[in-house]
């Protein structure tokens, strides 16, 4: 199903050229071993963080018990290199890690493609491995919004499909109410007549309204393409960006001219011009990928953003190119083999909580595997903080023991009416998320408005300094096990 789907989404011609660009990269590996990794999240699950935490970690020798490299000394060094491609902006490792680390804020999103390279020298654990391959490796880390992985589904759609399930999905649930201005504009224009620019330009305005409000906080959904419209860069006011889904589309063809025409032809020249190049020049070139999603958020906001963050990762683990590497393989083009799903900001709980957030987002994954046919092979699901912002500790309360998290809220933050000035600290009890992952695909209107979990911002910490005076690492949580699952192979 995972190949039929990258298939459907792609010409001969463009597996032509992937397959060309597998082979000359796999040319070019004899002589420097390379693995492209690549980071997205959906709805601020913080991958910059991600990011910057891992390369930080790595660079300076971090608490990584469980990737078995660094925990066995086999790894000589590690640095910063020259990216491979020109024509990419540079992840800004070096402006993200003094927010953390001296400002102490958190970085902003990245709102584009970026890349960083890494070069780990290392000595194999394998004699032979040692006699026949380089003890070095790079570490292309390529970093893009989540909205653009969730537009990889519009190129096996055409523009009927991509306006029905649209429609049908912005009508239900709490979208309802939020899509009323778009689709009342729809309805009132007849989609077999011509339009005006001035029209076409109002209903995409209302359309890009809606996937914003969408996407707030207060409401956390996930399924929100196309991703250009939350984040259009240069290409803000094209007509690439000018149009929006229509509802009840006649079956028969679109007359020349017509709105359906025009809103057709939009549709497929964003695809042609800005999903597929990404498709060709980026995602396909990757070897492993990292996944983030705010589950915490989601499961706050109730089922219904649950099951909204179900159905976007069944919709984008459907098209990862997952394969084994092989002869078939690598004669047909580059095949990620291993995908995590991870569950950022478990900082926020206890670490009595960790295995249920996880035991959670797992459950939520293989729901979206399943609903599209998919095996959990290449697939692996675990809770992490990037960034360990919070501590832990107990307090007594009535004669009852409570886990509670401690940090400092960032400045405006209210916790019980009480708002906080982003220097003091406080300690609160976080709550507890279910043993049941199921009940949280459930409606139970008893716990309408209740949220499971206490969410604050919390600033991220200073750094621990050692009796010697010198600063350590920034703390995590699981970051190593993340490492070990997506690296520990190549540097076996």
């Amino acid at each position: 199903m995972a190949r039929d789907m990258a298939s459907g989404i792609t010409s001969f011609a463009d597996e032509a050229l992937i397959a060309f660009d597998h082979l000359t990269g796999k040319a070019a590996n004899l002589f420097n071993p390379t693995v492209r990794l690549g980071v997205t999240g959906l709805s601020r699950a913080g991958k910059t963080v991600f990011i910057t935490s891992l390369v930080h970690n790595l660079l300076n020798g971090g608490r990584l018990p469980l990737f078995e490299p660094m925990r066995s000394g086999r790894i000589a060094s590690v640095g910063l290199d020259a990216q491979p491609d020109d024509t990419v902006p540079r992840f800004q490792y070096e402006d993200h890690i003094r927010d953390l680390l001296q400002e102490r804020i958190w970085p902003d999103s990245t709102r584009q493609i970026s890349e960083l390279r890494l070069t780990v020298k290392f000595q194999s654990a394998s004699g032979w491995n040692r006699l026949l391959f380089p003890g070095q490796l790079s570490i292309d880390i390529v970093d893009y919004p989540g909205e653009w992985l969730l537009d990889l589904p519009l190129l096996g759609q055409d523009y009927r499909t991509f306006s029905r399930n649209t429609v049908e999905l912005a009508r239900s649930g709490s979208r309802a109410a939020l899509s009323g201005e778009w689709l009342s504009l729809a309805s009132a224009m007849v989609s077999t007549a011509p339009a005006g620019e001035p029209e076409i330009r109002r209903l995409s305005d209302a359309f890009a309204r809606y996937l914003r409000a969408c996407r707030d906080d207060e409401r956390s959904l996930s399924t929100l393409p196309p991703g250009r419209f939350l984040m259009p860069g240069d290409l803000e006011g094209s007509p690439a960006l000018t149009f929006a889904p229509l509802p009840d589309l006649p079956d028969r063809p679109a007359g020349r001219d017509t709105l359906h025409a025009t809103m057709e032809r939009r549709f497929e020249a964003y695809k042609a011009n800005v999903v597929k190049p990404f498709f060709r020049e980026h995602f396909a070139r990757l070897d492993r990928q990292v996944v983030l999603v705010d589950a915490l958020q989601a499961i706050n906001r109730g089922p219904e953003a649950v099951e909204d963050l179900e159905r976007a990762l069944a919709e984008v683990l459907a098209c990862f190119r997952l394969g084994r590497s092989g002869l078939i393989t690598a004669l047909t083009g580059s095949r990620i083999d291993r995908v995590l799903v991870a569950a950022t900001k478990a900082d926020h709980l206890h670490h009595e909580g960790h295995d249920r957030l996880e035991a959670i987002t797992r459950r939520i994954t293989e729901r979206a595997l399943s609903g599209v046919g998919l095996s959990g092979a290449g697939f692996d699901v675990m809770a992490l903080a990037s960034v360990r912002a919070t501590r832990e500790a107990y307090v007594e309360r009535h004669g009852e023991r409570l886990p509670v998290i401690a940090g400092t809220p960032m400045a405006g933050e209210r916790i019980g009416g009480e708002t906080f000035d982003g220097i003091r600290q406080t300690a609160i009890f976080p709550g507890d998320l279910p043993e049941n992952p199921e009940s949280l695909f459930q409606v139970d209107e008893s716990r309408s408005g209740r949220h499971p979990v206490e969410v604050v911002r919390f600033r991220p910490p200073e750094l621990d300094t050692t009796a010697g005076g010198l600063k350590l690492s920034v703390p995590h949580i699981r970051l190593d096990r993340a490492l070990q699952y997506l690296l520990g192979d190549y540097l076996a």
